[in-house]
């Protein structure tokens, strides 16, 4: 029907065949594609939570695969745009506190109290080396959204995981830009931009994954 429509429209505007034909091969390749994203993010959602749920079975299970999934939203959104919507990191970062509460009904203000202060403490480390960045080279390296992305990352995980997170985020951001750019044979830029939450965000939930499956057994 949309093939027919346009072949009409072409008519009207004086299109040949040929090029109406180029149309609608541009048309269905862009359908193609669009159909295989969408199926290889659902495939990636539901391998998400399936592996939060062989991790940690019941409530946590539920809360780190809608964890994963909010990590997904957000690297998607960093790697098309530069940045890291609110209303994700603000949902990560109560589903953090949520989990927090469940870990123990007996010490559930503490614990409740430790992450949220886990996140904050993050969170202006990260403000910080922006500040810091911004004085010394003059413009920003870290973006406020990766600063509250750190603020998730503090909530979710213990101590001695979030500088494994950030190691783990900042190593494969650094090797797929190297391999970017000699792919393409490019010279390499120390002020390259970057969307860090690609590569942090998934960092914060695989890190959570780890922990439910080892150090937690």
């Amino acid at each position: 029907m949309n093939g027919t429509r346009l072949r009409r429209a072409g008519q009207k505007t004086g299109l040949t065949g040929g090029e109406i034909d180029l149309a609608l091969a541009r048309r269905g390749t862009a359908l193609r594609r669009e159909l295989i994203t969408c199926a290889a993010f659902a495939a990636i959602a539901c391998s998400i939570v399936i592996a939060s749920l062989f991790a940690a079975p019941a409530t946590s299970g539920l809360l780190g695969g809608a964890l994963g999934l909010l990590m997904l939203a957000v690297a998607v959104a960093d790697a098309r745009a530069f940045i890291i919507p609110d209303k994700l990191t603000i949902a990560a970062f109560l589903l953090a506190l949520t989990n927090a509460a469940i870990e123990g009904l007996a010490s559930m203000p503490e614990n409740i109290a430790v992450a949220a202060l886990r996140g904050l403490v993050l969170a202006l480390a990260f403000f910080a080396l922006r500040e810091i960045y911004l004085r010394l080279r003059h413009r920003h390296g870290i973006g406020l959204g990766d600063v509250k992305l750190a603020a998730v990352a503090g909530a979710w995980l213990d101590w001695t995981l979030i500088p494994v997170a950030i190691e783990i985020a900042a190593l494969t951001a650094l090797t797929l830009y190297i391999a970017n750019q000699l792919v393409l044979r490019r010279p390499l830029c120390a002020a390259a931009k970057l969307p860090f939450g690609l590569f942090f965000a998934p960092a914060i939930w695989v890190c959570w994954l780890l922990n439910a499956m080892f150090l937690e057994s």
